[in-house]
């Protein structure tokens, strides 16, 4: 049974081992809002504040990549007044993500389904791709209208109609985030503990994190960061090799 995050357990660690790959699950900004009397809706605004200082402070301790899961193919299920203030929020984040990727040398990638975006806002996500693909700083990540089983699905009907057979490998490459490196390390926020369809395939072998804060309390804290780091650090990824063991039962000398 997963074990929610507890500050009182954690004590500062040299980050020897740094998570080339998190991904984070952005929960929690309508909780975050109403919890002090905003309309709901403001805790979206309050999730991308201080969002390219995080993707900043990431990268600089060797972080190469990372992933946010903004809106799911099961968000459509919202009402349309929620629906359409985040479509537009997005327009206008990825729009000045474009200026972002340019100072900071990023390259930007949106994975998920483009048929049910509004025009202009799938139009943006095909410019910010395009105009940040050779760029070598690291790698940003948003998860839009993305479902984890409809991505495995796609990408096996996209293998069957190639007319070709698969290794782990080469299926990856039928895949819309085969390209990116797999997840060490997913955050949770809001005390929610599930994965809920997020990048099936690479977090095979995630180390996974669920914290009590909401995102948009995540979203403006290096203390907060520091402590995903300091987790990771602590963990010992075996990947199903496991210690040695003394089988024949006897004494080491």
């Amino acid at each position: 049974m997963f074990k929610l995050f507890k500050r009182k357990e954690n004590k500062p660690v040299a980050n020897t081992v740094v998570p080339k790959h998190i991904a984070f699950i952005c929960d929690g900004n309508r909780r975050w809002a109403e919890a002090r009397g905003l309309p709901p809706l403001m805790g979206h605004k309050a999730g991308i504040a201080n969002f390219e200082n995080l993707v900043d402070w990431y990268i600089a301790r060797g972080v190469t990549t990372i992933t946010f899961f903004i809106f799911s193919t099961e968000n459509w299920n919202r009402s349309k007044e929620e629906v359409d203030y985040l479509m537009e929020l997005f327009y206008t984040e990825l729009k000045k993500n474009k200026k972002h990727a340019l100072e900071k040398n990023l390259r930007y990638r949106v994975v998920g389904s483009r048929d049910r975006l509004p025009k202009r806002l799938a139009k943006m996500c095909d410019e910010l791709e395009e105009s940040s693909a050779e760029n070598t700083g690291g790698t940003v990540v948003f998860a839009l209208n993305y479902g984890g089983i409809d991505e495995i699905v796609d990408a096996a009907n996209a293998a069957i109609a190639a007319g070709k057979s698969v290794t782990r490998e080469t299926f990856e490459t039928f895949m819309d985030t085969g390209d990116l490196l797999p997840v060490d390390l997913m955050v949770r926020t809001s005390n929610e503990i599930r994965i809920s369809n997020f990048l099936l395939w690479k977090l095979a072998y995630a180390e996974l994190m669920f914290v009590p804060e909401h995102w948009p309390e995540l979203v403006k804290s290096e203390k907060i960061w520091q402590r995903t780091l300091d987790e990771f650090a602590r963990r010992n990824r075996r990947f199903g090799g496991g210690k040695k063991a003394n089988y024949a039962g006897k004494a080491k000398k």
